[in-house]
């Protein structure tokens, strides 16, 4: 069974003396090492207590600029980062996801003053790179497997990219092979895949730098499909030298790369 999801947080005690005071105390006992900046008091939520009463619950907002694989977690079972467009796969209560892709609608990122900062390793000045893995996929003509991206997107809409994801908690070959099956329905065998190339990329000044892991699977079983139409509209095979004009470009920098035999490329240092 999945683990549920949910916001930090828990209920006011005799000695607490406000309900920050409250949140700062069970921070403090479920994640001692967590330390939150710019508390401030955003919402007060409706919820049903385990007697069926109707009960107001004050959410709080902040900032933290951390790595959650380095806290020590005293309840639940782990910490991670989701970006709102993701929420649909966890196990969370409709009202809490309203509540986290409202706070994220009043706060885009393009706004300086509420964009999340930069992962940081604990206090140290070393950036932590975000991991993203990408199947490069060729059939018997030497074509590459392609996906438009919904118009929506959060990143690259209306854009051909290759199938891709962020590693959670797995492996990067873990992480290949449930992407390949949650978007297309193919299935990947990890010992028929290799690492086929890297693109180290900053999309933007400020921005977390990406390690791009590029995998090439030599045998797979499925024909692709579209299993995830919020994300993915069509899958699409093309010939290496007529690529669509609409592409990600680290990705066709790979695709180049991989047919060239080069290991590595960066894009935007």
């Amino acid at each position: 069974m999945n683990a549920e999801a949910s916001l930090l947080g828990g209920g006011r005690a005799h000695d607490d003396q406000s309900l920050e005071g409250t949140l700062l105390r069970e921070l403090s006992e479920v994640v001692p090492d967590l330390r939150i900046e710019d508390v401030k008091p955003y919402a007060v939520e409706a919820a049903t207590s385990i007697d069926g009463l109707n009960v107001a619950v004050r959410v709080f907002a902040g900032r933290w600029r951390g790595n959650p694989d380095r806290l020590a977690l005293h309840e639940g079972v782990l910490l991670r980062w989701f970006p709102p467009d993701e929420l649909d796969r966890l196990r969370l209560g409709p009202a809490t996801r309203d509540l986290i892709r409202r706070h994220a609608a009043e706060n885009p990122p393009g706004d300086r003053s509420a964009a999340a900062p930069p992962v940081w390793d604990g206090g140290s000045r070393v950036v932590l790179n975000g991991i993203g893995v990408h199947l490069h996929l060729e059939d018997a003509e030497g074509r590459v497997l392609l996906g438009l991206r919904h118009p929506d997107s959060k990143y690259a809409g209306d854009t051909w990219h290759y199938l891709a994801g962020r590693c959670e908690q797995e492996s990067a070959l873990a992480c290949l092979v449930r992407e390949a099956w949650e978007e297309a329905g193919l299935v990947i065998d990890p010992a028929d895949a290799e690492l086929a190339h890297v693109v180290h990329v900053v999309d933007a000044p400020g921005s977390l730098p990406l390690m791009q892991l590029v995998f090439r699977a030599r045998r797979w079983e499925g024909t692709p499909e579209v299993r995830e139409p919020d994300k993915c509209l069509t899958w699409q095979w093309w010939p290496r030298h007529e690529l669509p004009d609409r592409i990600v470009s680290y990705t066709s920098t790979a695709i180049t790369a991989i047919s060239e035999g080069r290991p590595y490329s960066q894009m935007g240092w």
